[in-house]
């Protein structure tokens, strides 16, 4: 499997004209590139269904999601996905901010414990066992209200549906 120089890769925009992220690439392995609104490359990865990531790194960074660039392989490869990543990587010349200290915001499902405010820090810490899950419910609805506030403001236009399991830990992430 021989790399495409991501400069030759068509920038595909992240939602289209209906607030969507194409389904072109669901249960496509390949390698992805994300841009902001300005074309500066932000991250880059590779997935067994990229469609599905995208719509994951939308709900995380919906700020610098605005373009991306793939590359699809017909069998899924770890080490050609990663050679695809890293001559990627190279030819950008700087390892882009997703994949470095902003690699958390990117890669990890959002922590609702970091979002914490004062008083539900207070309600959380005092409780325990299953008040504790229910504290965690809570907060995990209010920051997914802000999450879809400003998907909304971004002009998304598709449902989402957040893993009910993940809020009881304290996390969102798409099902």
């Amino acid at each position: 499997m021989t790399s495409i120089l991501l400069a030759d890769l068509t920038y595909y925009p992240y939602l289209d004209d209906a607030g969507q992220v194409t389904d072109a690439f669901s249960g496509k392995v390949g390698v992805y590139a994300i841009f902001d609104h300005a074309q500066t490359l932000q991250y880059i990865s590779y997935s067994r269904d990229v469609s599905f990531s995208l719509k994951q790194h939308l709900i995380r960074q919906p700020h610098h999601c605005y373009w991306f660039k793939v590359q699809t392989i017909d069998r899924p490869n770890r080490t050609a996905l990663e050679e695809i990543r890293a001559s990627w990587i190279s030819e950008n010349g700087a390892i882009p901010p997703g994949n470095a200290e902003e690699a958390a915001a990117w890669s990890q499902a959002i922590d609702v414990k970091a979002q914490m405010t004062a008083a539900e820090q207070a309600v959380y810490e005092a409780s325990d066992g299953l008040d504790k899950v229910k504290v965690l419910k809570k907060i995990a609805r209010r920051v997914e209200e802000d999450v879809l506030a400003q998907l909304e403001a971004r002009g998304v236009k598709m449902p989402l549906r957040f893993d009910p399991k993940a809020k009881e830990e304290g996390l969102l992430l798409l099902k």
